[in-house]
């Protein structure tokens, strides 16, 4: 059904990579970043080869040829990443995809904040301003117009996530094709929390029969993050946020005429820079799940954590959710997809250190990949490729 949907041109692709944060030690876009994969592909060059990798299998389930079959790829940044991020697509030759289907776009700022209620000075004539949160994409969306652009291209469904997860399906098709199924306004995949106080948020429901919506980690008091259901043995929050979310084009619309009356704003306590050095102060920001209340229906799609959430948020040497972990996890995960089709590994290192990356190019999640391996010796670490 979702591959359908996708060679009838009703889906696109909504990438958020604003922000402006450097905690990966680099002063680039977080989806320039290369985690260390053999193949040295950046974040940005993995998820344009599983849009054109999905591309190939809607055309093939419709029996048509190559290029017959076109995602449109919406990506949202910043003022502070805007510039970065278009010329490094222009300088990669859009990885394959072609130029005019993809779409760049800015989100807000919203003026910094000191912990006293005083604007943060950047310098004695500029107030310091920061972007405003991922939800600032609704009202990017309108301001920039790109609602009608979706609906004069045809597009019905969209699909939106975070640059920085290794493992995401872009375009997912069984995604698309449960929410279709499902015939609701808004949709999210879900992973189980790994532990109580794992730095996401979780999905709840305020009061009985009310809507689905999200509570940020640090807005969930501790005492229930913790909480367990008696029944399922499990937490009783426990089905994590992580950014990978599904909406109907009339829901988008909706939502950006309503926040706009509503809107919601968190609070982020951050080192900013103003005329006196960095200083400690307030950030404020949107969050996309600030959405989730106004759909009339919504479902959740469990989805296993280590096949497609691999967060990269930190830099190497932080505890967790490093580009080490998150190549790791890649690693580990196409190993078992070789090993699946019949191949084998040899290795030189620890295996649970190392492994092979599959491109997106021949695989989107496993599949097809018994002609290349069945029967071959892969010695990791390495690339399989065309």
């Amino acid at each position: 059904m979702g591959l359908k949907a996708i060679s009838d041109g009703k889906l696109a692709v909504l990438l958020l990579s604003g922000g402006q944060g450097t905690r990966l030690g680099s002063s680039d876009p977080k989806g320039c970043f290369n985690i260390g994969l053999p193949s040295g592909k950046s974040l940005f060059q993995l998820q344009a080869e599983r849009i054109l990798c999905v591309q190939r299998l809607a055309a093939q389930a419709k029996n048509e040829g190559a290029g017959s079959v076109q995602i449109h790829w919406y990506i949202m940044t910043s003022p502070f990443t805007d510039d970065a991020t278009r010329k490094f697509f222009e300088s990669h030759r859009y990885f394959g995809l072609e130029a005019d289907q993809v779409t760049f776009f800015q989100q807000g700022t919203i003026p910094c904040i000191s912990k006293d209620g005083r604007f943060v000075m950047e310098t004695p004539f500029r107030i310091a301003k920061a972007p405003d949160g991922n939800g600032g994409v609704y009202s990017a969306l309108k301001g920039s117009r790109l609602l009608e652009d979706m609906a004069t291209r045809g597009i019905k469904y969209v699909d939106c996530y975070g640059v920085d997860n290794a493992l995401v399906r872009v375009a997912d098709p069984t995604f698309l094709g449960y929410f279709i199924d499902k015939g609701v306004a808004a949709a999210a995949k879900v992973v189980r929390k790994a532990y109580p106080q794992e730095k996401v948020g979780v999905f709840v429901r305020r009061g009985k029969g009310g809507p689905l919506t999200v509570v940020e980690y640090s807005e969930l008091d501790p005492s229930l993050a913790s909480a367990i259901n008696q029944q399922t043995g499990r937490l009783r929050f426990c089905w994590s946020n992580v950014c990978l979310h599904m909406f109907t084009l009339d829901f988008l619309n909706q939502v950006t005429n309503g926040l706009e009356r509503d809107s919601i704003y968190h609070l982020a306590e951050k080192k900013i820079p103003s005329a006196h050095g960095y200083s400690m102060g307030l950030k404020l920001e949107q969050f996309i799940f600030d959405a989730f209340p106004y759909a009339p229906s919504t479902a959740l799609f469990e989805v296993l954590r280590d096949e497609e959430f691999a967060p990269v948020k930190n830099a190497n040497g932080s505890n967790f959710d490093t580009p080490d972990s998150a190549r790791l996890l890649v690693l580990r995960l196409h190993s078992r997809w070789v090993v699946a089709a019949g191949g084998f590994l040899t290795h030189s290192v620890p295996l649970y250190a190392t492994g092979v990356e599959v491109s997106p190019l021949c695989s989107y999640a496993g599949e097809n990949l018994e002609p290349i391996c069945r029967g071959r010796t892969f010695h990791a670490p390495c690339e399989i490729s065309f």
